[in-house]
């Protein structure tokens, strides 16, 4: 197959704009906080210890990275490895449990003090732009109130002409035509577009983009990737692409960070990520990728479905799953061992000097260090 390329050149990455250092995210069931705590007050009228604390789902654990001036760095995973919890830590939509969020270096305080200032340096879209836009409103008025609300211009002619140059950065041509529409008279594509025109009204430095093309049909998907290219190249932005499609990933994005039940389990360069996995899940989602160039039915190497988050496996969270699990997967959380350059695989079969008991399958299962799968780039317009 041969691979597309974007309609720009990828221009140099500058500083690090938003750094996220050791997020964590618990989110305690409030059914289980009240049996908690009922259960504590029966233990101390009978004079026992009760329970600690209440279960809670643990959605993101440790996650740590960096986003760069002009640079988009892909956040790859199924349904549940915490990808959007992660985007509105970042957006300061969910105050972490755990971890730092630094804006230019400076540490950004969990309290939402100055949080409209953050607001303009970092603006997030949303998955599904017809719920993320009001339906009793027109394009005018989603565009106009950010710029309202955050003084950058006053009603009349000038609100007029900066709501127009949005819609024409996002190629909404020609922009009078789409002014007074409501989002049912658009299309899935147009409405993404509207969505992205209203973050960029504040002039932000960073761009979350959560899914941005998973609810839109395939043969406009490409559109809207090429249009968050434009955007890095002509204004700089840092950009974080959530997507369960690792094939539109390797296309757009410069770096990969995989993550798998909360947890990142690789990362490093786009290209190397997905031409030489090295973790066992990495390889699975590249398998489970359409391919129309493959000869064969794709081997699937891992089965089952991904562990309960509120009590997730011990050591490895992967390992219930993994063809190539060993004793040691089951007992410790591997760390990140790097592979080549820049990349990195928290993975069992990367770290040397195992001894023999550590190193022993699970259930017969065979130990060994998988090879990636030999395949071509796959096609961003296809969904894995």
């Amino acid at each position: 197959m041969t691979e597309p390329v974007l309609t720009t050149s990828p221009p140099e990455t500058g500083p690090v704009l938003l750094e996220a250092r050791g997020l964590t995210k618990h989110f305690v069931l409030h059914r289980a906080r009240r049996a908690a705590r009922a259960a504590r007050r029966t233990a101390t009228v009978k004079g026992q210890s009760g329970p600690t604390g209440p279960p809670a789902v643990h959605a993101v654990e440790d996650v740590s990275l960096a986003l760069s001036r002009s640079g988009i760095t892909a956040v790859v995973g199924e349904s549940g490895s915490g990808k959007s919890t992660l985007a509105r830590m970042l957006a300061r939509l969910i105050i972490p449990t755990a971890g730092q969020l630094l804006l230019d270096g400076k540490e950004v305080p969990a309290s939402n003090r100055d949080r409209r200032e953050y607001a303009r340096d970092v603006q997030l879209v949303l998955q599904d732009p017809f719920s993320s836009l009001n339906p009793i409103h027109d394009v005018r008025y989603h565009l106009a109130r950010p710029l309202l609300v955050h003084g950058l211009a006053k009603r009349g002619a000038g609100l007029d002409e900066a709501i127009k140059g949005l819609l024409e950065r996002v190629s909404l041509t020609p922009a009078d035509q789409f002014l007074g529409k409501y989002p049912h008279e658009l299309s899935g594509g147009q409405r993404q577009r509207v969505a992205i025109a209203r973050s960029l009204a504040v002039t932000p430095r960073v761009l979350l983009a959560d899914e941005p093309v998973s609810m839109l049909d395939v043969s406009i998907r490409l559109g809207i990737l090429n249009l968050l290219g434009d955007l890095r190249e002509r204004d700089g932005l840092a950009i974080l692409y959530i997507t369960h499609d690792i094939a539109s990933a390797r296309y757009l994005a410069d770096e990969i960070i995989v993550m798998y039940a909360g947890q990142v389990v690789e990362s490093g360069p786009a290209q190397s990520v997905t031409d030489e996995p090295s973790h066992p899940y990495t390889q699975l989602l590249l398998s489970a990728a359409p391919d129309p160039d493959r000869a064969e039915p794709p081997s699937l190497q891992g089965r089952g479905s991904p562990p309960s988050l509120v009590s997730p496996p011990s050591g490895c969270r992967f390992h219930p799953r993994c063809p190539h699990a060993m004793a040691v997967c089951a007992q410790r959380t591997p760390p990140g061992t790097q592979v080549a350059s820049g990349h990195l695989s928290a993975c069992w079969l990367h770290v040397k000097g195992l001894d023999t008991e550590q190193a022993l399958p699970i259930a017969g299962r065979p130990p060994g260090r998988p090879s990636a799968p030999s395949r071509s780039a796959p096609d961003p317009g296809e969904e894995t």
